[in-house]
């Protein structure tokens, strides 16, 4: 329990920027609380007066009915007046705490190195980011009010129960306690439910995300019937965490009513004896059970509230393990980027592995002058992709050094190494914007001129000028309303726009047809001109004219050289070169 506890004091923390307008949201829910607690008490003196008539055949008093009752109406008037006013500043607190949460998050994911998204589902991250940022806002908005509406109010009930009669009140307060007890023992019995009831629900998202990105090829190989398997083994672990969850939960309410009820038959029974051997009033016993109501009616809702907490703290927890996540790590120590860049790059003896037990390169070194292209081929799982995140930092090597223009780029800012790179890989992102805002996603500042003269070097002006909208035009949220050639040659045109002194082309032109290969092939020669460039391909006929071909295999090279002399070599390259040759023939 003490780790969802935590949580739960984190969450406050947020709240403390608004501190003045909370403070001033307990002013109202208290006063709420005693305008509630005194109205049994205002309707009783007018009931006595009207039982005397009846009991006694004493004449009514209309003048003291009539005041009292004018009081009550405007008590209730307050009473409501209050009430809103807690709800609207309630909820303008939690939803400014909720924003600052999320702020937090984005800023937290961006500082996130790469090895996180590359161990977790992004539908799971994506999980933790709304739905269980959701699930804590709602509780919030209702719990903290209800919460301390309940405690005050039973506390202020109590007090007036006392003030009628302090025996009734002893004998009333048994069921007190143990509500609580009940509660408390099936809080801890239910938690680890909504837990995994979370947990699940971020598997469950991360399952279908997965399946809506492959959709298509899903539908190519036959396989709905073995997915749907897979949806429903993780969809009925969901069900079975939510079924014990909310059963064990909805146990809490019927058992504390079940006391609630024993107790007003026991203060009915004891009320009218002390009515009729005059130790209280009519109106005191009828003051005397609506304030048993308020007692138990809080003691309900907070049965209700333990099964929003849960969830709340459960989702809580995942949120604050992002928040808890480490970091990419920060040098002792910036070096500047060297001036002016040329960008020569050279890879020293170095080794690096994602498990210590597995190394993936050992002793990688090679050299790349300013300005060359560079080709990395070979299999899958050679270390090409690993290659080009290592010379990025995206990952620290484990020893040796990579240097930039002599600098050793473990020395340097991270966002300073970046800033010297342009990607444009086989999976071309864009994000839900304009044309034009995407080119210029490269460099915010371009003048629209640049944004054109961009797309014109890419070999994408025309196209886009045929677009509804042109450079206007909104791309949607899944980019689907652009191919994918066309979403290669806006990336090499954001490229082009950022300027870069190192260009990546990861896979560039492997997905499109052979006319688009061509405006793509064209519009990379430009952006490479003059700048270092590291090319991966499956297409071993791209790369003919490249200054240097590095082969690996296990994270080795295991040739270089041109494109001639690697086949004059008759080796490995020649080998892969022949196999896709025959390959493009037939």
């Amino acid at each position: 329990m003490r780790k969802y506890t935590s949580s739960l004091k984190r969450l406050m923390h947020y709240i403390n920027p608004y501190k003045k307008t909370f403070i001033l949201v307990l002013v109202l829910a208290i006063g709420t609380l005693l305008l509630g607690t005194w109205m049994p008490y205002l309707t009783g003196l007018p009931t006595t007066e009207v039982s005397k008539n009846i009991v006694q055949g004493e004449s009514i008093n209309f003048d003291y009915v009539f005041k009292w009752l004018v009081v009550i109406v405007i008590v209730g008037i307050a009473y409501c007046g209050t009430q809103l006013g807690t709800g609207w500043l309630m909820a303008n607190v939690v939803q400014s705490a909720m924003r600052d949460l999320r702020e937090d998050i984005e800023a937290k994911i961006n500082r996130l190195p790469v090895s996180y998204f590359d161990r977790n589902q992004q539908g799971n991250i994506l999980s933790r980011v709304t739905n269980d940022v959701d699930a804590v806002s709602n509780a919030m908005q209702q719990a903290i009010i209800k919460s301390i509406n309940a405690v005050l109010g039973i506390l202020l009930a109590v007090a007036m129960m006392f003030y009628i009669n302090p025996m009734m009140a002893v004998i009333s307060m048994i069921m007190i306690p143990l509500s609580l007890i009940i509660s408390r023992k099936i809080v801890q019995v239910s938690q680890k439910d909504f837990q995994g009831m979370q947990n699940s629900l971020g598997e469950l998202n991360g399952f279908v995300q997965e399946n809506m990105t492959g959709f298509s090829v899903l539908k190519l190989y036959g396989r709905e019937q073995e997915t749907l398997a897979g949806f429903s083994e993780v969809n009925h672990k969901l069900r079975r965490f939510g079924f014990r969850a909310a059963f064990v939960s909805s146990l809490m309410q019927p058992l504390v009513q079940l006391t609630a009820y024993a107790t007003y038959i026991a203060m009915a029974i004891l009320g009218s004896w002390n009515v009729i051997h005059g130790v209280i009033l009519v109106g005191q016993l009828q003051a005397f059970i609506q304030y048993i109501w308020q007692v138990s009616q809080p003691m309900g809702e907070i049965t209700q509230l333990s099964s929003m907490i849960q969830s709340a703290s459960a989702s809580a927890k995942r949120v604050f393990e992002i928040l808890d996540e480490p970091e990419e790590e920060l040098n002792d120590y910036d070096l500047p980027l060297p001036e002016p860049v040329q960008g020569n790059v050279v890879f020293d003896h170095v080794q690096f592995s994602y498990d210590p037990k597995k190394p993936l390169i050992e002793d990688l070194s090679f050299e790349v002058k300013a300005g060359e292209t560079v080709a990395i081929v070979g299999p899958t799982g050679a270390g090409k992709t690993t290659l080009i995140n290592l010379l990025m930092r995206f990952y620290d090597i484990n020893s040796g050094k990579i240097l930039i223009d002599g600098v050793n780029t473990q020395e340097m800012n991270r966002s300073d190494v970046r800033s010297l790179f342009g990607m444009v890989l086989q999976d071309a992102w864009l994000y839900e914007g304009t044309i034009g805002d995407n080119i210029r996603f490269g460099r915010l500042e371009a003048t629209d001129y640049e944004v054109v003269d961009a797309a014109k070097t890419a070999n994408v002006d025309h196209f886009i000028r045929t677009m509804p909208g042109g450079y206007e035009m909104e791309i949607n949220s899944e980019g689907n309303n652009v191919s994918l050639g066309q979403k290669q040659l806006l990336t090499i045109a954001r490229a082009i726009i950022s300027d870069p002194k190192i260009l990546i082309l990861d896979e560039a032109t492997s997905s499109v047809d052979t006319r688009l290969e061509g405006l793509i092939q064209k519009a990379m020669d430009r952006v490479m001109e003059g700048r270092t460039s590291f090319v991966i391909a499956h297409r071993l006929s791209t790369i003919r004219d490249a200054d240097h071909i590095l082969v690996m295999r296990d994270g080795q090279i295991i040739e270089h050289g041109t494109h001639n002399e690697l086949l004059a070599q008759g080796g490995f390259y020649e080998q892969l070169y022949n196999s896709q040759f025959m390959e493009e023939s037939e």
